[in-house]
């Protein structure tokens, strides 16, 4: 990487053509000296940067986003936008224009376009690989467009894959958690533990605990105290039922900590809020 030039730009061979699914228009890299800008402005065609190391800012929408190594903006036809350099770890980028009539429905996939501009990629052999390729693109002649566009959608479906493993993660936590409230609300009366319900989900316990609480805003522990609680306020109704009763019915073999449970939920003693009733 150190060994590339400070700035390259390589303009496509062909006449521009923006009827093709995917046109392209120029490509670069760039070693940003402190503080270099561009903008605000505006272009008629798609423009992706990537930041390979270093730092600065992106403005668009009236929005600000401080981006570093690894992070990624598009900048979609007629927008407005500006971008700087950071003053004292200025940024290393590479940068492709390009337009088309399915540029728009690839960067769907990707989950990019005017609303949410950034994307987020781990500079790896792979990237590396796209972009040594297409700075070796500037001694093609006749061909190099047939060759970048291919480049192109090589780093197109990255970008998709990305997006479509996000989507996953985030999908696959809320089932952990969804896994785990279904056995709360079937095991909320048997002596449960936060280390069964982590077994039976088939995760690690202090991780059940962090997608839980990311997801639901509350630790397990907390939900399996409050759903019992409630269940025990459904069973104060029932005149047959002893406060010990009710106790064993939601999982608390003491009585004397479920009514302390109880009123620190609560606010009263399992007796006075049954008396209210």
């Amino acid at each position: 990487m150190d060994r590339r030039p400070e700035k390259v730009i390589v303009n496509s061979s062909s006449y521009i053509d923006s009827n093709l699914g995917l046109t392209p228009y120029y490509w670069g890299y760039h070693t940003c000296p402190p503080g270099h800008k561009y903008g605000p402005a505006t272009r008629d065609h798609y423009f992706i940067h990537y930041i390979i190391k270093g730092k600065g800012i992106f403005q668009l929408n009236k929005e600000t986003y401080s981006l570093t190594e690894g992070q990624g903006f598009l900048i979609c036809p007629n927008d407005i936008a500006y971008y700087r350099a950071d003053d004292n770890d200025p940024w290393v980028y590479t940068f492709w224009g390009f337009n088309g009539i399915d540029a728009l429905q690839y960067l769907n996939r990707a989950n990019l376009n005017h609303s949410n501009p950034i994307f987020t990629h781990h500079y790896d052999d792979q990237f590396s690989e796209i972009i040594n390729k297409m700075i070796n693109l500037k001694d093609r002649i006749q061909s190099r467009d047939v060759m970048f566009t291919g480049l192109l959608f090589q780093l197109l479906s990255i970008l998709i894959e990305d997006s479509n493993n996000e989507i996953k993660s985030e999908y696959t936590k809320d089932l952990y958690v969804k896994k785990a409230i279904d056995y709360i609300h079937r095991n909320y009366s048997n002596k449960t533990s936060i280390h069964e319900i982590a077994n039976f989900v088939g995760l690690d316990r202090k991780y059940l605990s962090t997608i839980f609480k990311s997801v639901s805003g509350i630790s397990p522990q907390e939900y399996l105290v409050k759903y019992r609680i409630n269940k025990a306020c459904e069973l104060m109704a029932n005149n047959a039922l002893t406060i010990g009763d009710i106790a064993r019915s939601i999982g608390y073999t003491d009585p004397f900590l479920f009514s302390k449970v109880f009123k620190k939920i609560k606010g009263c003693s399992p007796r006075d809020f049954k008396n209210s009733l």
